[in-house]
């Protein structure tokens, strides 16, 4: 009596074709997680790598577990001693070498004798400039 009737309404028809701002967003988050996600960590894996075929004999490291120790040995199977104490060598894997604290310098001229830059007092400035 008081009710009208309800009447349903008709659907709308979708539209035809490709739409490119359909997938734009799709294509601006895969570019900004490329840049802000995956080439850092290409660059800090090509890094790293580099850093254990660098490590040699007498560089002092942390490995992945926080273990500090000297390299007393590097082996070409991709493994290396390290020694943690003295007399205390363990081995591990090359990769789980996370950072190289202190790096040998290979000696120039066989270590026979200083220059005399390097016997000349530092300056204030040259101590704050690391020279």
């Amino acid at each position: 009596m008081f009710v009208s009737t309800a009447y349903a309404q008709a659907a709308a028809t979708p539209a035809a074709g490709f739409d490119i701002m359909s997938i734009a967003p799709l294509i601006l988050i895969f570019i900004v997680f490329y840049f802000l996600l995956i080439r850092p960590q290409q660059k800090k894996m090509k890094d790293h790598k580099a850093m254990i075929e660098g490590v040699r004999r007498g560089d002092n490291v942390v490995t992945g577990g926080g273990i500090l120790g000297k390299v007393a040995k590097v082996n070409d199977d991709g493994t290396a001693e390290i020694e943690v104490a003295e007399g205390v060598r363990i081995k591990v894997l090359k990769g789980s070498i996370g950072e190289i604290r202190n790096r040998v310098e290979p000696a120039k001229d066989g270590g026979a004798s200083a220059t005399p830059a390097a016997q000349k007092p530092k300056s204030l400035l040259d101590k704050l400039m690391n020279r």
